[in-house]
């Protein structure tokens, strides 16, 4: 016979934060739940190593509750009693174990949000949420800081973070090394040297859980060998990986940043972003640590402010936006951008080796670092005029650390513009020129990236033109863009004409390219 149960938790599958206060003392009349549900695989088409990277750490997580003592109850995707939706389970479960009391931590996803406050508007039972103990800030604390602001700058938010934080300042309470970014000094190609390091990653075999993930009829897409994972999935992975970083890594991020190779996909990135979002690690202790290597002469002020800004600043700048624009803002699309996705984002068999070795990675790995995601797919994406909704759905289920509140305005406003330059002053494109600077793709390409016309023509170079001229409308106040604009003026006759004809055509037969 069960024991009988007040409270019943929920623990969602990116909230598996050991150090969260409901694990500090062990009450035997708690259940802590967590399920494996298709209401989350199914919302969209998730890459099968992200499917079951969240699978095997949740699996772990629930393993050290009760080893730590608390009560576990845990829905496998097989279970015949799983519902397969969370309100579904916590119905079913709150009345198994005769409880009084639902407790949930705050979902990251508005989605989630609206689902659970809904369901518990209709309970008679006690529902009660309370903080994942995660975020720096609140969700609408950098709303109110930016009240009456008519542009939401990330680097007004950064300073303010890293004061509020004392991060990277010095005795006087100033910016270590006199300047709060070193942006400009971290964009730099990667030459081959030093090489990239050792990837130090476990190596995980869930052929069980891959096999019954399939048997559940779970649709995915990625790498058929997706039980062959290199990601972390508990916290003592997660503090392994992030030490072999600041190690052997941290030291080159900030020259190599941005930089782009087909002899690397790692380079010098952390690759911690799957770990912070499930919340394996918690923002502060990486950025301490950071922080530490640079205090100690070992990693560059540069390379150390480039991380921290991702994380203190950047991160919840996104998840600062998204909750102030939500809902709605995963419907902008403030171009009339429409085109469907080509089909090589799901096969990577496409003739632009930028394009093919981005998002062949990506399929490979559920992985590829943000100049990837930003200057080679999204920018196309951008210049071709593909839907920013269809791309969207794309980004969050293909990238393992994708969940909605950082990707959405990632996508739709960093990346596509769709929200009219809330996030971004200025849309982020680009002709092969910037392509070919920052990694060797267009090496060995059989598009030339210096040339605008013909077979052999870069496709970036003419979509660039195109765009600027047929977004003149919208785009042509930007001050921002005055030189683009200068240009174009210059280009205005015959030759535009020419790259306007090249990039319809272009856009014409974007699947066999």
């Amino acid at each position: 016979m069960t024991p009988s149960s007040h409270t019943l938790r929920l623990v969602l599958g990116d909230q598996l934060y050991a150090g969260h206060s409901w694990f500090r003392a062990v009450d035997p009349q708690v259940v802590y739940v967590l399920m494996e549900v298709r209401q989350e695989t199914d919302y969209v088409l998730h890459h099968g190593q992200k499917i079951l990277a969240i699978f095997a750490a949740m699996r772990d997580f629930a393993r050290q509750l009760r080893a730590a003592g608390h009560r576990v109850h845990y829905l496998a995707l097989d279970d015949p009693d799983n519902r397969q939706s969370i309100t579904g389970n916590l119905t079913a479960l709150g009345q198994h174990h005769a409880v009084q009391r639902v407790e949930w931590q705050s979902p990251d996803e508005w989605r989630l949000d609206e689902v659970l406050r809904s369901w518990s508007a209709q309970q008679r039972l006690v529902a009660t949420e309370v903080d994942s103990e995660h975020f720096l800030t609140t969700r609408h604390e950098m709303a109110a800081l930016f009240k009456g602001r008519k542009q939401w700058l990330m680097e007004h938010f950064y300073r303010y973070m890293r004061r509020r934080f004392e991060v990277l300042l010095d005795s006087k309470g100033q910016p270590e090394g006199g300047q709060w970014n070193f942006d400009h000094d971290n964009r730099k190609p990667w030459p081959g040297k030093p090489p990239e390091p050792v990837d130090a990653r476990p190596a995980h075999d869930h052929g069980a859980l891959w096999e019954t993930i399939q048997r559940c009829g779970v649709q995915s897409f990625g790498d058929p060998q997706a039980h062959h994972l290199r990601w972390p999935l508990n916290r003592d992975e997660a503090l392994a990986t992030l030490d072999a970083f600041i190690e052997s890594a941290l030291p080159h991020f900030g020259d190599f940043e941005d930089a782009m190779s087909s002899k690397g996909q790692r380079l010098f990135h952390s690759l911690l972003s799957f770990a912070l979002n499930v919340k394996m690690l918690h923002p502060m202790e990486v950025v301490r640590r950071a922080e530490a290597a640079f205090r100690s002469r070992a990693a560059p002020l540069a390379a150390v402010e480039g991380f921290i800004r991702q994380i203190v600043g950047w991160r919840e700048y996104m998840r600062g936006i998204y909750w102030s624009q939500m809902p709605g803002y995963d419907e902008r699309n403030a171009l009339d951008h429409h085109l469907p996705l080509p089909r090589w984002f799901w096969s990577g068999d496409t003739r632009m080796r930028c394009l093919q070795h981005a998002i062949g990675q990506s399929l490979q790995t559920a992985h590829a670092h943000h100049i990837q995601r930003l200057m080679v797919i999204g920018n196309f994406a951008l210049l071709a005029g593909l839907d920013p909704q269809a791309l969207h759905h794309w980004y969050l289920g293909i990238y393992i650390d994708a969940f909605e509140w950082v990707e959405l305005p990632n996508t739709l406003g960093m990346s596509q513009w769709a929200d009219g330059g809330l996030i971004a002053s200025k849309p982020y494109v680009s002709s092969g020129a910037y392509i070919n600077r920052m990694s060797d793709y267009c090496k060995a390409c059989p598009y030339e990236h210096k040339q605008k016309l013909g077979e052999r023509a870069c496709p970036f170079n003419a979509l660039y033109w195109d765009f600027f001229a047929r977004h003149e409308p919208a785009l042509g106040g930007n001050h921002r863009l005055g030189l683009v604009y200068r240009q174009l003026q210059k280009l205005r006759g015959p030759q535009l004409d020419a790259l306007r004809t090249q990039a319809e055509a272009v856009r014409a037969r974007l699947d066999s390219l």
